[in-house]
């Protein structure tokens, strides 16, 4: 069905098989930088409405594992295929990324617009919208992550928790069928996490497909229902989360989560 995921319930039950085509099949993803090995053979399929938590030490590769879905990085070896396709083979990538949204670390909104602008910019270039049409997805998506009172803020007005509410807006506002944030809460002061977590697992309860590289353990255990443990470039357990949580099969995963695991 051509449905936005927004507006379909959850596609994957959270104790039920992982069945059907993948949205994402990863097969043997490398990622070098010079002689430095980053990412040394990646094998992960995601599925349409999972909600998909990437956890690990800092320096594992889980950014740049993102960057590599979205093509912000060029793979070094393996195979990306969205719905079946090989994307680095079919090279439209500007099409591509029309339908896998990112959310930074940073924001990364344009400082000299307003933030209706903000969310307007990418649905007018890229996918050629009117400009009533791409004012009426932005104001929609705005209202939908609690921002629409500020749209004629330039984003220094905001708080980092707002500005960041804002970049997911404007992500939605172009209505990909898969998310990935980039630890969207890492910048932000502790008491703004909350606010844009809070979205985000609004939009996890409404179906949308999400990757999310995260130090946000109980929003790992709680909100996503596949959880992957990266460390040293490559995954080195992946599960559901209380499965993950509460008896990780890895003394590497164990260890890690240790700390966690009475939260």
């Amino acid at each position: 069905s051509q449905q936005h995921p927004l507006l379909r319930f959850r596609a994957v039950s959270l104790t039920g098989g992982r069945y059907g085509m993948s949205m994402i099949s990863v097969k043997g993803l490398q990622k070098s930088f010079g002689k430095h090995e980053v990412l040394k053979g990646i094998d992960i399929e995601i599925q349409p409405g999972e909600v998909v938590a990437i956890v690990g030490p800092s320096g594992c590769g889980k950014s740049t594992f993102l960057r590599c879905l979205n093509l912000l990085e060029t793979p070094s070896g393996g195979e990306i295929l969205f719905h079946g396709q090989n994307i680095s083979e079919n090279g439209n990538i500007p099409a591509y990324r029309t339908k896998v949204g990112m959310v930074f670390q940073s924001f990364n909104l344009f400082s000299n617009l307003t933030v209706l602008e903000n969310c307007m910019l990418g649905q007018r270039k890229a996918l050629k919208r009117s400009r009533d049409e791409a004012e009426k997805k932005a104001l929609f998506y705005l209202e939908k992550v609690g921002m629409a009172e500020y749209v004629n803020a330039k984003p220094s007005q905001l708080s980092g928790g707002q500005q960041q509410r804002v970049a997911i807006a404007r992500a939605l506002a172009m209505e990909p069928e898969l998310l990935l944030f980039d630890e969207p809460t890492s910048a932000l002061d502790p008491e703004m996490v909350g606010e844009v977590l809070n979205v985000m697992q609004k939009l996890a309860a409404e179906g949308m497909t999400m990757i999310v590289v995260t130090h946000e353990m109980a929003f790992a255990r709680d909100v996503s229902n596949h959880v992957v443990f990266m460390a040293d470039g490559v995954i080195c357990e992946e599960g559901e989360p209380h499965q993950l949580f509460e008896n990780p099969k890895s003394e590497r995963t164990a260890e890690f989560l240790a700390r966690f695991r009475q939260g």
